[in-house]
C-alpha cells in the first residue's frame, strides 16, 4: 500500500468562488476531471473546463428548493469507499461508483446569515446539509481522499498541487481531514449557540484564529492565544505579544471602557496604577503618571483619545511595554516608534463579549461580565451630610477603579485623579492601609478625598481609619449587618456615604 495518492476525480461545490480559479487550472493541468453541482459548475465551465453535472451521475436533480443535490450513494459511495478493501471495490464496481479522491465544499454563511438580523426562515435555510456531510465523508476517509473544506485552505491545495502535481501523502491528506474537522465543529458551535439563545444548557465555543505568544504566564511555559486580535486592533510597531501583555490589555480596555470624557491609565498585572479623567489627555497623562511613577515602570499604556507629538514626547520619557489608543498622529507614531520592542495598538470600535469564561479545576467557569457602570440616579445616600457635588464626581470616577481592580480592594481618589489604591489584599484593612500608605509616598493629601470599596464594610473600622487620613466620602455596596453602626460613625464624624447596591468582586 503506497502513501501517496493520484487525484484523478474532484468533487467541487463551493458557496465562496475568490481564488478557485488557480486551482482549477491547475487540477485540469494535472488531467484531473470534475464533479459539481449548479453554480460551481457554471463556472468551472466559464473556465473552458469540461465538468460533470452531480445530476448526471446520480440522474436526480437538485430537488426540495436545493436542499438535497449531492446527498446520494454514487457521490458519498465514491467518497468514502476504501481503495485497498476489495469488498469495497467490487461494489463500486457493481453500482457503477466513480472514485472520488478530492472534495472541496465549504458551507453556508450562517453567522454571517445571524448577524445580518434575517428572519428565521433565512437563517434555517443557510444550515448546510449536503456540504457538512461531504466534508465529514471525506475527511473520514482521509487515507484516500483529501478534503478541503473552507477557502482558508485553498493556498495550502495550491502548495501542495505546485510542490506534488495531483498528488497527495497521508500527511497532507491527515492534515486537511484535520482542518476540516475544525470547520465542522465550528459550524455545529455556531448552529447550537443560535438554537440555545443564551440559555447555556451547554457551553460550546470555537475559535478559528491562533496567535502565537511570546511566552506564556512565565518565560519557561509556552501560550498562545485564541480569538481575532486583529479585529480589535493594529500593531503598528514592536515586538511579540506575551500571555501577561494580553491579560493587562484585556484589563485595559475594560477600565478605559468605564470613561467618556479624556481619559489616561497605567496598568500593571490588571490593575490601575495611575488613571486622570481630565479636560485635555496631556493633562490626564501628566496627572496619571503623577499617580504612582515608580509602578508606571514597564507597565500597559491606555488612552480614550488621539494621542498627538506632544502627549508622545511626554510619554516616551519612561519605559512602557504597551500603548493603546483609539488615534495616533503620524508624528506621534514616529516618537513612539524609537523604542524598536515597545508595542504600539491603534485599537478599533469592536464589541466585546458579554460572557466571561476561565478554567477551573476540570472544567470551566462561565458567567455573564460584570458591565454595570454605576450613575449618580443609582447611589442611596445613606448618611446625613449630603456629599458635594465633587464628591460625588469622584466616588462615581473611584467606583469604576474599584470595580476593576483585583478584590480585596479600596480606592482613594481626589478630583477625578486615582491617590492610590490598595489591591489583591486578605484584609479590607490591609487593602486600605496599603493605599494611605502609597497616597503618603507619592505626596498626595487626602483632605477631601473619597473612598470606594469594592464590597461592603463588615464593621466601621475602615471607615474610621479613612477619617484619620482625610477622607470626607464613601462609596460603597453596602449589605452588611453592621451596616448601621457604619452609617452611624458616618454621621457622628460628618462624613458622606453613599451605597449602590451592587458589589464588585474582581478575581
Amino acid at each position: 500500500m503506497t502513501d501517496t495518492k493520484r487525484i484523478k476525480t474532484a468533487l467541487i461545490s463551493v458557496f465562496h468562488k475568490e481564488g478557485l480559479d488557480e486551482i482549477i487550472s491547475k487540477l485540469h493541468a494535472e488531467g484531473v476531471s470534475f464533479l459539481s453541482t449548479g453554480g460551481t459548475r457554471k463556472f468551472i465551465e466559464s473556465l473552458g473546463f469540461p465538468c460533470q453535472a452531480v445530476e448526471d451521475l446520480t440522474t436526480y436533480p437538485s430537488i426540495l428548493g436545493g436542499r438535497v443535490k449531492t446527498l446520494h450513494p454514487k457521490v458519498f459511495g465514491g467518497i468514502l469507499c476504501r481503495r485497498e478493501n476489495e469488498q469495497d471495490q467490487k461494489q463500486i464496481a457493481q453500482y457503477e461508483i466513480p472514485e472520488i479522491d478530492l472534495v472541496i465544499v465549504d458551507l453556508y454563511p450562517f453567522e454571517d446569515t445571524v448577524a445580518s438580523d434575517a428572519s428565521e426562515q433565512d437563517i434555517i435555510e443557510k444550515i448546510d446539509i449536503g456540504g457538512i456531510s461531504l466534508i465529514r465523508a471525506a475527511a473520514k476517509n482521509f487515507r484516500d481522499v483529501v478534503i478541503v473544506a473552507s477557502k482558508a485552505q485553498y493556498g495550502s491545495l495550491m502548495n501542495m498541487l505546485r510542490n506534488q502535481g495531483a498528488n497527495s501523502t497521508l500527511a497532507d491528506r491527515k492534515w486537511f481531514a484535520k482542518e476540516a474537522f475544525a470547520v465542522s465543529s465550528w459550524y455545529d458551535s455556531a448552529i447550537f449557540n443560535y438554537f440555545d439563545d443564551g440559555e447555556s444548557s451547554a457551553f460550546r465555543c470555537t475559535y478559528n484564529q491562533k496567535m502565537s505568544l511570546r511566552y506564556g504566564e512565565n518565560p519557561h511555559q509556552q501560550g498562545c492565544f485564541f480569538g481575532d486580535f486583529n479585529a480589535m486592533f493594529t500593531q503598528i510597531h514592536g515586538k511579540e505579544i506575551s500571555y501577561n501583555n494580553l491579560l493587562d490589555i484585556s484589563a485595559a480596555v475594560d477600565l478605559i471602557n468605564e470613561f467618556d470624557e479624556a481619559t489616561f491609565a497605567i496598568l500593571k498585572h490588571n490593575n490601575a496604577c495611575g488613571i486622570a479623567s481630565r479636560s485635555t489627555l496631556m493633562q490626564a497623562w501628566v496627572d496619571a503618571l503623577a499617580c504612582d511613577p515608580v509602578s508606571a515602570y514597564g507597565g500597559v499604556l491606555i488612552a480614550n483619545d488621539t494621542i498627538d507629538k506632544d502627549i508622545a514626547e511626554e510619554v516616551n520619557k519612561i519605559f512602557f511595554e504597551v500603548i493603546i489608543a483609539p488615534k495616533y498622529t503620524d508624528e506621534a507614531v514616529d516618537v513612539l516608534c524609537q523604542k524598536k520592542n515597545r508595542i504600539i495598538l491603534i485599537r478599533k470600535d469592536v464589541e466585546m463579549p458579554k460572557m466571561q469564561v476561565r478554567s477551573a479545576l476540570n472544567g470551566l467557569l462561565f458567567q455573564e461580565k460584570d458591565l454595570d457602570i454605576e450613575t449618580s440616579s443609582d447611589l442611596k445616600q445613606v448618611s446625613k451630610r449630603t456629599p458635594t457635588a465633587q464628591e460625588v464626581e469622584d466616588m462615581l470616577f473611584a467606583n469604576k477603579l474599584v470595580k476593576n481592580s483585583k478584590s480585596n480592594s479600596i480606592v482613594l481618589a481626589k478630583n477625578k485623579q486615582l491617590c492610590a489604591s490598595g489591591v489583591g489584599q486578605t484584609s479590607r484593612v490591609d487593602a486600605l492601609k496599603q493605599a494611605i500608605e502609597k497616597a503618603k509616598t507619592f505626596g498626595f493629601d487626602l483632605q477631601g478625598a473619597v473612598m470606594a470599596s469594592d464590597a461592603f464594610f463588615p464593621f466601621p473600622d475602615c471607615v474610621e481609619i479613612a477619617k484619620e487620613a482625610g477622607v470626607t466620602a464613601v462609596i460603597q455596596p453596602g449589605g452588611s449587618v453592621r451596616d448601621d453602626q457604619t452609617f452611624q460613625y458616618c454621621d457622628a464624624h460628618g462624613m458622606s456615604m453613599v451605597t449602590t447596591g451592587i458589589r464588585h468582586f474582581k478575581h
